[in-house]
C-alpha cells in the first residue's frame, strides 16, 4: 500500500466514520467547517488535513442502460500533510473496486484529466497531475468523474466545486 493510499484510506475512515475499529482514531480527528459543498477536516496524529465532498448526482449504466447497482460511500479527496510533503493530493473512491488497470476520468469544464486505479481507489500519476487538476478545480464549477467497475458497471459522478477553494485554503493553512 502506497503512502498515497493508505493517507486516503484514512482519511476517509476518518472523516466519514465508516469503520468501527475507526472510533479511537475518531477522536483525534475534526470535522472543522463546511464550505457550500466541501468539508475540511483534520487529524492531529501524524497531521493530515483534507477537504471532502460527496457527488450531487450519480448515475450507473451497463450496457449504455441505467443500472441499479450497490455502491459504497462516493467521495472526493484532497490531501495535505505537511510531515510527507504532500501539497494537495487528489484521491477518488467510487464505493466499489476498479478492474485492475482501469482509468478514470475527471471532466472540468473542457478540461480533462485521468487518473490511474488500485482497488477502490484513483490518483493522478504525479504531484504535477495533482497540481493541474487542483488548480482546474479551483476554477471550476463541477467535476464529472466517470469509471468502470470491475463488475463492468459504468458509473458517472458529479460534484460540485461550490466552496471547493475555500475549503483547500482552510485545509492548507491548518497543515502548515
Amino acid at each position: 500500500m502506497t503512502i498515497r493510499m493508505a493517507g486516503a484510506l484514512a482519511g476517509a475512515v476518518l472523516a466519514m466514520g465508516f469503520m468501527a475499529g475507526a472510533a479511537q482514531a475518531q477522536q483525534q480527528t475534526k470535522c472543522v467547517s463546511a464550505k457550500t459543498d466541501w468539508s475540511v477536516c483534520v487529524w492531529d496524529s501524524p497531521k493530515e488535513c483534507w477537504g471532502v465532498s460527496a457527488p450531487k448526482e450519480s448515475v450507473n449504466t451497463r450496457g449504455g442502460k441505467p443500472a441499479q447497482v450497490r455502491r459504497g460511500d462516493t467521495m472526493l479527496f484532497v490531501t495535505f500533510r505537511p510531515g510527507q510533503g504532500a501539497k494537495g493530493e487528489i484521491s477518488f473512491t467510487p464505493g466499489y473496486g476498479y478492474a485492475k488497470g482501469a482509468q478514470v476520468t475527471v471532466e472540468i469544464g473542457s478540461d480533462k484529466f485521468t487518473l490511474f486505479t488500485d482497488g477502490e481507489w484513483a490518483w493522478p500519476a504525479n504531484a504535477n497531475d495533482d497540481a493541474a487538476l487542483l488548480a482546474a478545480m479551483k476554477k471550476g464549477s463541477e467535476a464529472i468523474v466517470t469509471g468502470e467497475s470491475a463488475r463492468g458497471t459504468n458509473t458517472k459522478d458529479t460534484f460540485s466545486l461550490m466552496g471547493f477553494s475555500a475549503a483547500m485554503q482552510e485545509a492548507e493553512n491548518r497543515c502548515k
